[in-house]
């Protein structure tokens, strides 16, 4: 049976079918609904772990008990992953293990652009690159058979097009893997420097019968057509590659580490000029050059920066437009916002107001740097909030009376934790600010050690905020309602006053979740406002400027009340029955 489906969700039915018994992984956008659509089969153990390193733990420790096993995460999530996946290149697998990175060039939901083929290539470990969502299943499969075949964790690299992107798939029925038996071997899972010595061999033993394997796997295929140009490409870009040049010689690429070298040789031998197609770093053209292969085109014809597609190839190529749609006028650019009634919204008014230096994270809040609110003034990754307001207030003790940190409850529960270890114990000053919204608000929903639900929504323990960090140190630690600026503000003067670690936790669940009902919406008074455009501050989606005149988009208002505080002549007011 066929059956249309994300790339994601093909993902998530080739775990299914190659008998995968444990998920572990943590939301980041592209990947995230690949362990959300897990879920759907009951064969399958999925949760979501606090980040992508405990992930990859959770994983690893399943291959070790005999199942094979999976972790998913994004391209920055890699970096919190590197440690474990770095030893357990060299302690190799029990069952399969099978580990998703999701890159996201173009930057559509991420702080840069990385290319994970390059940790691919740094651990010693296969990568397999699917084109679409056919392949995204069907390489699920290879990878757990290369994984056990060559005892080393296989990696699965998608990006934001092969993730969201749908295509016709072929179902096939869960194959029946039994559990492995688990065997004591300290000599090969203890990576003592004593034992990692001897397993170093192993793993370049391993790469040499890799790179043999990668020059026969139908992973690989050389697809001949006119010798005049021969493409060289892998994931998405094979499928812009044949789109613009349906009649060209192609070598496509499946496994895209190890890469093979004389298959690549022959084929270059078979065509007058080898382009090289690819996203973002120039891996393949390197190993290319590095073998003595000539290339005729590549990154300098491409570039570094961003996604490719058609049109791009076309004009890197000097091949003519196809007709396109015009608008007679531009179109507008959309960039994303806080949500209407975002419990975000009220706090970084306040701290837009009180000019403050804040150091931001990853996750809703981010867009708080955006005007008219422009409340943030520095973002790194998950979790470094902390450590940035602790290491400024250090240096410069004067800001301690003038600097923050925000970070999220997911977030939080991430990574945020031992950064208010180190304040407290460091006998740091900082003021750290946790936006508690109940959820993992960017990634689409997902529950957190917080919430008090698992990954399958059943009830479970609820991690509180307020008593970790207690528990870490942090003696000064209040519960703030976001949406009450008069208090929030009261609260950030009197924690930035005083010379010890504080934290206020700023809890509202997002407006977003099904239980949030929202208030009436409110009205304008047009015979009250005065134009003075207080609200506008505020940077609400529902609130308009016209004629001098605020105006509220009943469809979009959710009844909050921030502009009801913003405004000093009363213009706002709830509508009447």
């Amino acid at each position: 049976m066929k059956k249309l489906m994300l790339g994601n969700a093909a993902v998530a039915r080739g775990l299914y079918e190659a008998g995968c018994r444990f998920v572990s992984s943590y939301p980041g956008t592209p990947s995230t609904e690949i362990t959300e659509e897990v879920t759907q089969y009951g064969e399958i153990y999925a949760e979501w772990a606090p980040n992508e390193k405990v992930a990859m733990e959770a994983a690893i420790g399943a291959s070790l008990a005999g199942a094979r096993s999976f972790c998913a995460m994004k391209h920055v999530g890699m970096n919190v992953a590197a440690d474990p996946m770095f030893t357990a290149s060299y302690t190799g697998v029990n069952a399969g293990l099978l580990i998703a990175v999701a890159d996201d060039p173009g930057m559509h939901s991420s702080q840069n652009e990385q290319d994970s083929r390059h940790y691919a290539i740094a651990a010693k470990l296969p990568m397999l690159e699917p084109s679409d969502s056919a392949e995204c299943l069907a390489f699920v499969k290879a990878a757990y058979e290369i994984s056990e075949k060559f005892d080393v964790p296989a990696v699965l690299r998608t990006c934001t097009r092969v993730a969201h992107s749908q295509s016709a798939v072929e179902l096939s029925p869960r194959a029946d893997i039994p559990l492995k038996d688990y065997v004591k071997d300290a000599q090969k899972y203890v990576a003592a420097p004593a034992n990692a010595v001897k397993r170093h061999v192993a793993v370049e033993a391993r790469m040499r019968a890799l790179a043999e394997f990668a020059e026969t796997t139908g992973l690989n295929r050389e697809e001949m057509g006119d010798s005049e140009i021969g493409f060289v490409t892998s994931g998405t870009s094979y499928l812009y590659v044949r789109e613009v040049f349906p009649n060209a010689s192609v070598f496509k690429l499946g496994l895209v580490n190890p890469l093979p070298v004389e298959s690549l040789r022959a084929f270059s031998e078979k065509v007058k000029k080898l382009i090289v197609v690819e996203e973002l770093d120039g891996v393949i053209e390197a190993h290319l050059r590095a073998n003595g292969i000539r290339v005729d085109g590549g990154k300098d014809r491409f570039g570094l920066l961003g996604e490719l597609s058609q049109s791009r190839l076309r004009e890197a190529m000097g091949v003519e437009q196809p007709e396109s749609a015009t608008f007679d006028e531009p179109v507008p650019a959309r960039p994303p916002v806080m949500c209407p009634g975002c419990p975000h919204r009220g706090l970084f008014t306040v701290l837009s107001k009180m000019k403050l230096t804040v150091l931001g994270d990853i996750g809703c809040y981010t867009l708080g740097s955006s005007a008219p609110l422009a409340a943030i003034d520095a973002v790194v990754c998950m979790g470094a909030s902390i450590g940035m307001a602790h290491g400024f207030t250090k240096v410069r003790p004067d800001a301690a009376r003038r600097a923050v940190a925000i970070i999220g409850d997911s977030t939080f529960m991430h990574s945020g934790m031992t950064g208010v270890v180190n304040v407290a114990y460091n006998k740091g000053v900082s003021t750290v600010i946790v936006l508690d919204n109940a959820i993992t608000g960017m990634t689409g929903h997902q529950q957190n050690p917080t919430t008090g639900l698992t990954l399958q929504q059943e009830p479970t323990v609820a991690i509180r905020i307020e008593d970790v960090c207690r528990a870490a140190g942090i003696q000064r630690v209040r519960v703030v309602d976001p949406q009450d600026m008069r208090a929030v503000e009261a609260a950030l003067k009197e924690e930035l006053a005083v010379d010890e670690p504080s934290v206020i936790i700023a809890r509202r669940p997002c407006m977003l979740l099904k239980y949030v009902k929202p208030n009436p919406p409110l009205a304008v008074d047009p015979a009250k406002c005065v134009g003075c455009k207080a609200c506008m501050r505020i940077g609400c989606p529902a609130i308009s400027f016209r004629n001098g005149k605020a105006g509220i988009d009943e469809t979009m208002c959710v009844g909050c009340g921030l502009c009801e505080q913003m405004c000093r002549v009363g213009a706002f007011q709830k509508k009447e029955a």
